[in-house]
């Protein structure tokens, strides 16, 4: 009686277990499933329920930018999808000039100095206009609201002086601390506004291009991950959190040099564990400790790295690692969806699904797809993981020999 007892509380373990098992294996191919990621709309609207209910506040109490990011990438988000006619055009336009209308507001701004040049920082100025690209790019070039383009036209050329008038293409985000990322992402909108209306800021960029390449780590090749702020030489080398987000954004630049920095990246920091493709924190071949950019880190593993890697490959035309990671997310990342929301991890990180979203969103900017390094059977080590467990849970019933017949 206590045989049949423990056999069947065994069961009761091991059947859902099993279970998991085959859904998260099975989801390692979700890419293959849905590789135009039409899930996106129903994580948006997971996300901006979060934001109604206050979850930019709460991120903002976990991460310096925790609030900006959350509306910020749910606004380009919607732009993304908006650009390429994937939802209503005059919905992504009403949903990001509402992530913008929260970054403009006194609680968008808190954590930021108007003592800067620009006012209130490069990493401030840069991000938000390069929302009201988006913003404009909605629009049709002929009925472009005024008041939105002399917006952009006055914050553009308020960010292209603060490049003219400085000793370092690094502009700082804060009150004497500079980090080439922002910088870049500032850069980008610059010529976004080049893209969008005549040409202004060509010089300047290429300019800023020069004295970028002239500051790069010299350990990596790479830009640095932060910079003193008064001549931007090295302050620390490149890292995994800034060189992802990096990576998005120098395409839209200079697509030659944006290649380059990509292998770089590549190279230096996108790698495997057990077959389970992820982006380390810190050069291979060094070490580190987690921080506020990184998050924890899992064997080097930077998991909020991991997912902007995703929006890089998908720039620089590298689907097959943007696939394997976001299939890796789909496996591990616990989704969830009911009522036409969708979250990970429980929805318990929103700005961790705003990233998600803006990641899987992000177009492809350059069409010259570059050799995989991720390998094509990748998934393997997982499934013969899987399967010793799933023999190691059933092994103590499959082995009960039957009783003997009287």
């Amino acid at each position: 009686m206590i045989g049949k007892l423990l056999r069947w509380l065994w069961l009761l373990v091991i059947v859902p277990l099993t279970g998991l098992l085959l859904l998260i294996n099975g989801r390692l191919y979700a890419s293959g499933l849905d590789p135009e990621w039409r899930d996106v709309p129903a994580q948006l609207a997971f996300i901006r329920a979060a934001l109604q209910g206050g979850a930019a506040q709460e991120m903002q109490q976990y991460f310096p930018e925790g609030y900006f990011f959350t509306y910020a990438l749910y606004g380009l988000a919607w732009v993304n999808l908006g650009v390429e006619d994937r939802v209503d055009r005059q919905q992504a336009l009403d949903e990001s000039r509402w992530a913008l209308a929260a970054l403009e507001s006194p609680a968008g701004r808190r954590v930021f100095s108007e003592a800067l040049d620009p006012p209130y920082g490069v990493f401030y100025v840069g991000w938000s206009n390069w929302l009201r690209a988006g913003i404009l790019q909605l629009q049709p070039e002929d009925a472009r609201d005024p008041l939105e383009v002399e917006r952009f036209r006055d914050e553009s050329e308020a960010l292209a002086q603060a490049f003219e008038n400085s000793d370092t293409p690094f502009l700082q985000a804060y009150p004497n601390m500079a980090w080439p990322v922002d910088n870049v992402v500032a850069i980008a909108s610059l010529s976004a506004h080049d893209r969008l209306f005549e040409p202004r800021y060509a010089d300047l960029i290429a300019r800023w291009l020069v004295e970028a390449q002239a500051r790069l780590d010299p350990a990596t090749g790479l830009l640095p991950h932060r910079v003193q702020p008064d001549d931007g030489s090295l302050f620390e080398g490149a890292r995994g959190s800034s060189q992802s987000l990096i990576n998005v954004f120098l395409p839209l630049i200079d697509a030659d040099w944006a290649r380059e920095q990509y292998a770089g990246f590549r190279g230096a920091f996108v790698t495997s564990i057990l077959g389970i493709p992820g982006t380390l924190e810190y050069p291979a071949g060094s070490s580190g400790t987690g921080d506020v950019d990184s998050g924890p880190l899992l064997f080097g593993v930077s998991l909020s790295s991991s997912v902007v890697t995703v929006a890089a490959a998908r720039a620089n035309g590298d689907l097959a690692t943007a696939n394997a990671m976001l299939d890796t997310g789909e496996a591990l990342g616990l989704p969830l969806e009911w009522d036409g929301q969708k979250r990970y991890a429980f929805g318990l990180l929103p700005v961790g699904d705003a990233f998600v979203a803006w990641a899987k969103s992000t177009p492809v900017t350059l069409t010259d797809a570059p050799t995989p390094v991720i390998a094509s059977q990748w998934r393997l080590p997982v499934h013969f993981i899987s399967l010793g467990i799933v023999v190691l849970l059933w092994w103590p019933l499959l082995r009960r020999k039957p009783a003997a017949k009287r």
